[in-house]
């Protein structure tokens, strides 16, 4: 029975949800007219810390964006 079950579409396209989802999103964001469209691009930019931990205890962070530009 399990063989006759539908697949969403985004599986059999071979994508993982995510990436379904984060096309779809920046499809959205591209649609958006001025102002609402630089709004939503900056919040799509993503910043994190990176710590490498030595004998349990982490050593300095190091700062990341996900943005190539930066």
């Amino acid at each position: 029975m399990a063989s006759n079950a539908a697949v969403p579409f985004w599986r059999a396209a071979g994508m993982t949800y995510i990436t379904y989802s984060n096309i779809c999103a920046n499809l959205v964001r591209n649609c958006l007219k001025e102002p609402y469209k630089t709004e939503a691009l900056t919040r799509e930019k993503v910043h994190f810390a990176v710590s490498k931990w030595v004998d349990s205890k982490p050593q300095k962070s190091t700062i990341r964006s996900d943005t190539e530009e930066e």
